[in-house]
């Protein structure tokens, strides 16, 4: 029964941190993106956040996007910096059709910062990159 489970590969879906300017309180902040670079919507976009190393982990964050329409991107959360030192993962799980699709993106602690920024698809902006 198990082989009978088809589970498909995720393409097109990436998750990036970048750093950008918040006019609001002139300070440079670093957001969480997913982006959908693939030519068709993804339906109940559901993404659970969390960080952790040996001794610390934080709390659970989820958010649920009801259409990410094709070749555009949505914020997901604010990253405190602190962050930064922690693994972070981000478990995806969306439709696209009737299929449903789910990957889980690990950003590596100590892996964002200033120096690991490149230019991000489909934003105008740099930042680091998971694919």
């Amino acid at each position: 029964m198990k082989k009978d489970i088809e589970i498909p590969k995720v393409e097109g879906v990436y998750v990036a941190i970048v750093n950008e300017y918040n006019d609001i309180y002139n300070t440079h902040d670093w957001n969480a993106y997913i982006i959908n670079d693939k030519t068709v919507d993804l339906d109940m976009v559901i993404i659970v956040t969390s960080g952790y190393s040996q001794d610390k982990t934080t709390s659970v964050f989820r958010k649920k996007i009801d259409v990410l329409p094709k070749k555009s991107y949505a914020k997901i959360e604010l990253m405190q910096e602190e962050l930064f030192a922690l693994n972070n993962t981000f478990k995806i799980s969306f439709f696209e059709g009737s299929q449903m699709f789910d990957k889980t993106y690990l950003f590596r602690k100590n892996t964002i910062n200033l120096n690991a920024l490149q230019p991000i698809p489909l934003m105008d902006v740099k930042g680091v990159l998971v694919k």
